[in-house]
């Protein structure tokens, strides 16, 4: 619980003690806002149940013309810092064949396959909730055409069940914030 001061505040001597307690404060605050925050992102990402059509599917493809080269998008998946920059949330990724990643604050966690610069990724590519080993197989391709690229997207092994939110969770985690991140 935060005591109420009994002394004003005054400002006419700043010492190191003053300082570092307002930093201390302001840090605080900081970090309790992006708790807060975090909290919200993982609470967006949570389960959302399959609907009946869908209960049994286990793969999606979705296609998605961006406006960017081959290369950049390539980049962007591939590069911690622009990845975390585009979705808001944080991402280690090593960008090597066999690399591992950890994104969306370590929701999502697996391993480059298979690295084809400026045409194909392949990711093993697991959400920490699903249980220990169990990995689906994400593929993008990306296609140069004229207004840009067409990504395509093949996410295949996943559990059933988990279609619709996997499909939700593309559009909403990926698509919409790296349209708008390359607008």
């Amino acid at each position: 619980m935060v005591q109420p001061m009994t002394q004003p505040i005054t400002f006419g001597r700043i010492t190191r003690r003053n300082i570092v307690s307002g930093l201390a404060l302001a840090l605080g605050g900081v970090a309790v806002g992006f708790d807060s925050w975090a909290a919200s992102q993982q609470q967006a990402m949570k389960q959302t149940p399959a609907t009946t059509a869908n209960q049994s599917r286990t793969s999606l493809h979705q296609e998605i013309d961006l406006k960017a080269t081959p290369q950049r998008i390539y980049e962007i998946l591939l590069d911690s810092r622009q990845f975390a920059t585009f979705t808001g949330m944080p991402a280690e990724i090593d960008p090597k064949a066999g690399g591992t990643f950890a994104l969306f604050g370590g929701q999502i966690a697996g391993r480059n396959v298979e690295l084809v610069p400026a045409a194909r990724i392949v990711q093993a590519w697991r959400p920490t909730h699903w249980d220990p080993g169990v990995y689906s197989i994400v593929r993008f391709e990306l296609k140069p055409q004229e207004s840009g690229v067409k990504a395509i997207l093949d996410h295949t092994g996943f559990p059933e069940g988990d279609y619709d939110h996997l499909f939700e969770g593309w559009n909403s985690h990926y698509w919409q914030p790296l349209t708008k991140y390359l607008s």
